[in-house]
Formats: structure tokens, sequence, C-alpha cells
């Protein structure tokens, strides 16, 4: 069973969430909070697998709450589930580490989908938000070179991150094992001073790696 924390400050749409959530027989929604410092309280107290965290809310937006957990506990993954179909915060919520980015119209099949891929190591953004996202990434830091010390089955593996893919799937498309993806994975994270596989497909995004 998953562990949820599911932050959204209107009670209505908070509880109709919960009940798409759970009718995944994996996943609990054993933590809820109406902003992003309640969240924070909550990770104090108790751990969560993912923490479902919405954009905009009073006291302690999403995005501030997020920057806390991953510098705090940086195993739980973050799903930012918004009304905002925006590039800015899009872009804001991947630097700071967001394992996904949905939108509250996506149905209950697609919210899950979503959590199961970033419980995965995947990196999930919904259509809508990756056509704004992917373009403005393209045309940043592009005179910045590729390191060079990186070796043909790194660039493979940070491919695959690019593309989203869970460290499994990506042992299944090289036929590796998944401890020498996450072995590879960590190796490539110090070769180039990223924080995590967030920034890692950001990177294989921004330098063309596909």
């Amino acid at each position: 069973m998953h562990s949820i924390l599911l932050a959204e400050d209107q009670a209505l749409v908070r509880q109709g969430l919960k009940m798409m959530i759970e009718t995944d027989p994996t996943l609990k929604v054993s933590g809820e909070a109406e902003n992003g410092q309640q969240a924070l309280n909550l990770c104090e107290t108790q751990s969560f697998d993912i923490a479902i965290l919405d954009i905009r809310m009073p006291v302690m937006t999403g995005l501030e709450a997020m920057r806390v957990i991953k510098a705090k506990w940086p195993d739980t993954k973050i799903l930012v589930l918004t009304t905002f179909n925006d590039e800015a915060y899009a872009l804001e919520a991947l630097r700071n580490g967001a394992n996904g980015y949905m939108l509250k119209d996506a149905d209950a099949k697609g919210l899950i989908q979503a959590i199961h891929s970033c419980l995965k190591g995947g990196l999930t953004l919904e259509d809508q938000v990756a056509a704004k996202v992917i373009p403005a990434l393209m045309t940043q830091d592009n005179t910045v070179n590729i390191d060079t010390t990186l070796t043909k089955r790194e660039l493979e593996i940070i491919k695959c991150v690019g593309q989203g893919l869970s460290n499994q799937e990506i042992a299944n498309v090289l036929f590796l094992s998944i401890g020498t993806i996450k072995n590879n994975i960590s190796i490539i994270l110090d070769k180039l001073d990223l924080r995590d596989r967030t920034q890692l497909a950001i990177y294989a995004i921004k330098h063309h790696i596909s």
C-alpha cells in the first residue's frame, strides 16, 4: 500500500480526488492538508511515498512546500495537480524536483497512472503541459555542451529518462538489470552535478538527447 499526502485547499475537490485515488486498492490517502504548511507539518510526523500538491494555496503554496519536502525528505515523490496550464509554473515545479505535473481535468485513470509513474521514478507531464514546457526547455541553455565524459550507455539512459521512462522500463529497453540502471543514473547525476532524475530529464530535453 502506497501512502499519499494530498494537499488541496478546497475541501470538496480534495474529497473528490481522494475518492478517485482510492479506487486503486494499492493507494491510500493517509494525510490531507489545506495548504503547504499543513503538508509540511504532516511530513514531520508521517512518512509518505508521494505528495500530491496543488500550486496556489493559502499560507504556503505547493511550490514552496515542494522545495522543503525535496530538501528534507528527498525520497518522497511529488506530483503537482493544478488547474493552471502555465509554462512558468510547470518549469519552476520541474526545476524544484517535481516528478509530475497534471491538470485537474484529468480523469481517475489518468491520475492513477500518473501516480504510479511517479512512484516508479518516471516523469509525468500531461500532453497540454508538455506542449508548452518542452519547447521552452529546448530554447534554454542550448549553448552548453554535453559532458564529453558520458559513455554511450549513459547517453542511452539519459535519453530514456528524458522520455519519462521508469528504471524498470529503461532496464527492459536496454536489456540491463534494474540495479545496473540505478547505479548508472547515480554515476550520471554525479558527473553532471544534478540533484535528481527530474533535473536529468530536463538536461536531456535541453541538450536534444533523443
